[in-house]
């Protein structure tokens, strides 16, 4: 159902809590929303569309919140499918409207769509306005949060940011969660990457002022605007958000798993306020991102296979690299029962990222935990709480 958000501004987005991976990789057991508006006046701007899965219960809303009233324009700020999948049928529902995107948006159309679509575009770049009326709508663009043709509007009159995937949240709009659990591991795995456009987009939305952010996934955010911007920042800065030990740890036969707790209750013993221990070949990858990203300090523990790295942990490393993890302290622990290589693996891994400060002290254990171990992994504690 379609519902107001000011006098002017309807939601018309869809709940989807039918999704089992979210783009084919995440997992999402809250669902997820595709956000869609209408801004009311004179003339009338559709803000984005819906994925395919939710086409039919988004033209129920939107028709239902239009009535007998023709949209002027659909402003499109991002063409990926979850949002942009129903731009022909609205303009072959509407055939006068009107089309505003930037000129990539209008190069990368044609790969998506067949229809004609070149008597209909409004081309924008940054800084332009387009005026319904009462409302005016001002262009920024985001290029590379997280795809090149990305964009985000401003409504001036009510101070609205219409923030296309930033700002966005795993799960359905009514399921009642605390934002910042969700929106990290979305923002890590989705947009992690791409930190330097982001904060330039926070440098654009530094210089507005801001009543409400309308992401493209995720709850409208209408107060305490300065955190969830502040968190952003953090976020695409790269820097710890909290004081904390990650234990990551791919284990075969459960020796390598053992070492890993081991360490935990040892660094909890030793003051460490928090530890979290992750069994990479059983627990969601993106929340073990999510972790990662989140907290100052990391041991990677991992059995050697097969003259390399057990493959939890190398797919876990690779995500670390791809996701442009970085400013973090890593210590390693590795197993190998006659020629243990975990440990230098999984350094080139980390060297080749930004700013790891690594352990001097390695922990390897041959086959399975001896008290020889115990004493290693209380020197690892030490160098990792200093």
């Amino acid at each position: 159902m379609s519902h107001n958000i000011t006098d002017s501004i309807t939601y018309i987005g869809v709940d989807d809590h039918d999704i089992d991976l979210f783009e084919s990789q995440y997992i999402v057991p809250e669902g997820i929303s595709y956000n869609s508006y209408i801004i009311f006046d004179e003339k009338i701007a559709i803000m984005d569309t819906v994925d395919k899965r939710a086409t039919e219960e988004w033209v129920a809303n939107l028709t239902e919140a239009l009535g007998d009233k023709k949209p002027t324009y659909l402003v499109v700020s991002h063409l990926e499918p979850d949002h942009a999948a129903n731009i022909q049928l609205l303009v072959e529902k509407y055939p006068d409207i009107q089309l505003v995107g930037n000129a990539k948006t209008f190069q990368m159309l044609p790969q998506f769509f067949d229809f004609s679509f070149e008597p209909k575009t409004v081309v924008v770049k940054e800084g332009d306005e387009i005026s319904l009326g009462k409302h005016t709508l001002q262009f920024f663009m985001a290029p590379m949060v997280h795809w090149p043709e990305v964009m985000v509007t401003y409504e001036k009159s009510e101070k609205v940011l219409f923030s296309a995937d930033g700002f966005g949240k795993f799960g359905t709009l009514d399921t009642e969660a605390e934002w910042a659990c969700e929106a990290r591991r979305y923002y890590f795995n989705i947009v992690g990457k791409y930190g330097a456009p982001v904060q330039a987009l926070l440098k654009k939305a530094a210089t507005l002022e801001i009543n409400t952010i309308c992401p493209l996934h995720g709850p409208i955010l209408t107060e305490n605007i300065g955190y969830y911007i502040d968190m952003y920042n953090t976020w695409s800065s790269y820097q710890p958000e909290k004081e904390g030990i990650v234990i990551a740890y791919a284990s075969i036969h459960g020796n390598t798993a053992q070492a890993a707790n081991e360490l935990a209750a040892i660094l909890e013993k030793k003051g460490a306020k928090k530890v979290e221990v992750i069994d990479l070949s059983r627990e969601d990858i993106a929340e073990a991102i999510e972790s990662a990203f989140e907290y100052d300090k990391l041991v990677l523990a991992a059995a050697t296979y097969d003259g390399g790295i057990f493959p939890p942990m190398e797919e876990f490393l690779n995500h670390l690299k791809s996701k442009a993890y970085q400013n973090r302290k890593v210590a390693l622990i590795e197993n190998g029962s006659w020629g243990p290589l975990a440990a230098k693996l999984m350094r080139q891994s980390l060297e080749a990222m930004k700013n790891i400060t690594i352990c001097d002290k390695v922990v390897t254990i041959k086959s399975t935990v001896k008290a020889e171990t115990r004493e290693a992994l209380e020197e690892l504690a030490e160098e990792i709480l200093k």
